[in-house]
């Protein structure tokens, strides 16, 4: 084991991959010598070369045209949108080449290999073209698959399934977490399921779930339920896009309620998506309405962010109102 914050967790994922495939290329804006503007890919392009590791031009659209002719040709590419709030104009590569090649040719080619990392989420200060939380518009489309961990064991056993899986995935890192979240990561290879949420903490009155940056929260927010007596059950849905349905079900089978957190603006949310799921599969179960505690519906405002985040005390107020009710 070594201790590691997540963008070295996510380096050493890069390094391994790249080390045992030389298939295996990383590239984006700023990331060979500079390493990329958090530093992610720091010393790849030294070890493995220019040809491997490599800037690109500022156009993300280009990035990931580029990506999938790269994946069709049996390449395995990384590539980095630096700012999530950017992947906008890669939009119609992604939701209409990425997910879709293997299924319009009859799974005559594909570009499977492809994985897209990319930062995002507010917490820095970044305002509201640095902040933002797009992942409920990549989950509206089949074909893709969307990862978000929440600390360094997470990302990188997460990255290296998602680069070793023959699906395109969109990986989504919780930027704030970068440097703030260290933890023991074991070193070597090693893969954790996609598709697969992860139970961290079991009870019986309240199931409470999130992802990515969102899971640090709800740890603080849960600390202050169970002062007062209140029994948790928290979960990790860690993958997006396909979501553990099953593992959620059994979870408010158990407690029946459930609380959802993510950053993202309300209307629209991944969380509503998961609520609708939920009681149509556990509605006799249900001994509350199902809460939804998220970002506002404004663009993240540089002043008042911490405002516009669901913070523990919401989360925390959720839980104690799911309860209570």
């Amino acid at each position: 084991m070594a201790k590691m914050n997540m963008l070295q967790a996510i380096n050493d994922a890069l390094d391994i991959a790249m080390a045992a495939n030389d298939k295996v290329l990383c590239f984006g804006e700023d990331v060979g010598v500079f390493g990329g503007v958090f530093r992610a890919t720091s010393n790849l392009q030294k070890k493995y070369g220019r040809s491997r590791c490599f800037n690109t031009p500022i156009v993300e659209q280009g990035i990931i045209g580029f990506a999938n002719g790269l994946a069709a040709q049996g390449s395995i590419p990384v590539a980095e949108i630096q700012f999530a709030d950017y992947i906008f104009p890669a939009f119609d590569q992604i939701v209409n080449e990425t997910a879709k090649f293997r299924y319009r040719s009859g799974n005559l080619f594909n570009v499977g290999g492809l994985t897209i990392r990319t930062p995002y989420g507010a917490g820095i200060s970044g305002g509201l073209y640095h902040s933002q939380s797009p992942e409920a518009y990549f989950a509206h489309t089949p074909g893709l698959q969307i990862v978000v961990p929440r600390n360094p064991h997470q990302a990188k056993g997460l990255l290296l399934a998602a680069i070793n899986d023959p699906n395109p995935t969109l990986f989504f890192e919780p930027k704030r977490l970068y440097r703030a979240s260290v933890g023991e990561v074991p070193e070597g290879e090693y893969e954790l399921p996609l598709g697969k949420a992860e139970v961290i903490k079991e009870g019986t009155d309240v199931t409470v779930l999130g992802w990515g940056a969102q899971m640090e929260v709800i740890a603080k927010a849960v600390e202050r339920a169970e002062k007062d007596g209140f029994s948790c059950e928290v979960i990790d849905l860690r993958t997006i896009l396909p979501w553990d349905v099953e593992t959620v079900v059994e979870s408010v089978l158990k407690t029946g309620r459930l609380v959802v957190t993510h950053e993202a603006p309300l209307t629209g949310g991944f969380a509503g998506e998961i609520a609708a799921t939920i009681q149509e599969r556990c509605f006799l179960y249900l001994e509350s309405p199902i809460a939804r505690v998220t970002g506002m519906d404004t663009p993240v405002p540089l002043v008042l962010e911490k405002e516009h985040l669901p913070n523990e005390l919401k989360v925390y107020d959720a839980i104690r109102e799911s309860v209570e009710f």
